[in-house]
């Protein structure tokens, strides 16, 4: 389950951050990280413009050389080369950040946050568990960040039941813990695909329903293989930039500040910029595609579905405790 306008003068007037310049005493340091996005896409625009911010507040004493279009790897493989000191850093979704840290993956259950309202209060209260976990297995969540409202999209038919994915070919993110559960409970076999490799499978048709937000599904042209999209929300796709502690420690104390501080902006600024296009890029599917309506009914079996499938969740790849403490934050 992945990841997704004019921010240059915005972006330009929230890194007038407080700090003195720094001088270019010590020989330069190149951050390397790496991304699924497109260099042109929302998310590219915005590490662009943080290298920026990031190479003048240092005077280039720090850069960040970014990787688009995963020539890295995916996610799993981005986060590895962290760990092995090959990558300091990375822009990853829900599914890079579990490789990290399991239960962050849980913000993503089906059915559960269906709104970024719910979403931010939720986040808000588990952030602080989910940094220091993060510590603890060596890195830094610089910032969170969304890749958007996660939506049903299908070829040759509306899927309108949880009955309906029985005869398609349905997508499930080869690294995602969540997706075969839900196959599980409904009784289909997925077809597991990396980020890189779905758009091929779709092409040809090994795949053809996907649910993912509107936002990657445009800017990787995932939906220009699809007809029909569901306009009630399954769930939400969140992300966050990740750098590794030993990097970070090996910068000089105010090269520390200028990272981390451009990179919590960062991260607020992405998140402002990709649920604004997503909902334009839903807008955009809309008027291309078969918007698929669901009725009362239909929306009880998707809820009795999801329902189910987040407690067999919380029987071993989450805690119980998590499940039911999210839960109660989304008001299910």
């Amino acid at each position: 389950m992945l990841f997704k306008k004019c921010l240059a003068t915005v972006f330009a007037a929230g890194l007038a951050l407080a700090g003195a310049t720094l001088t270019d005493e010590a020989a330069a340091k190149e951050l390397s990280f790496g991304t699924l996005a497109p260099k042109k896409s929302a998310w590219g625009k915005v590490f662009k413009k943080w290298a920026k911010a990031v190479d003048k507040k240092t005077s280039g004493a720090v850069t960040l050389n970014w990787y688009y279009n995963g020539p890295q790897g995916d996610e799993k493989a981005m986060v590895n080369k962290m760990r092995a000191g090959q990558l300091d850093g990375a822009a990853v979704t829900s599914v890079g950040l579990s490789s990290i840290h399991k239960p962050i993956l849980a913000l993503q259950m089906p059915g559960l946050f269906t709104d970024w309202e719910s979403l931010d209060k939720a986040r808000e209260q588990m952030l602080p568990d989910f940094q220091a976990a993060f510590n603890n297995e060596g890195f830094q969540l610089l910032g969170t960040g969304d890749v958007g409202l996660a939506r049903t999209m299908s070829k040759g038919k509306p899927i309108k039941t949880p009955d309906d994915l029985k005869s398609m070919k349905v997508y499930a993110w080869s690294d995602d813990p969540v997706a075969p559960v839900i196959a599980s409970v409904v009784g289909y076999t997925p077809v597991q695909s990396s980020v890189p490799e779905l758009l091929p499978k779709l092409s040809s048709g090994a795949i053809n329903v996907a649910t993912v937000p509107a936002l990657p599904a445009v800017a990787l042209q995932w939906a220009s293989h699809l007809d029909h999209v569901n306009e009630d929300v399954a769930g939400v796709g969140v992300g966050g930039l990740v750098v590794s502690k030993k990097t970070l420690d090996a910068l000089s104390a105010d090269e520390l500040e200028v990272v981390k501080a451009t990179g919590k902006k960062a991260g607020k600024l992405l998140t402002k910029k990709i649920r604004k296009e997503d909902k334009k890029s839903f807008d955009l599917l809309s008027k291309k595609m078969t918007v698929v309506s669901l009725s009362d009914a239909e929306r009880k079996k998707w809820a009795e579905v999801f329902k189910q499938v987040r407690k067999q969740l919380g029987q071993g790849t989450f805690s119980g405790e998590l499940v039911r403490k999210l839960e109660g934050l989304a008001g299910k």
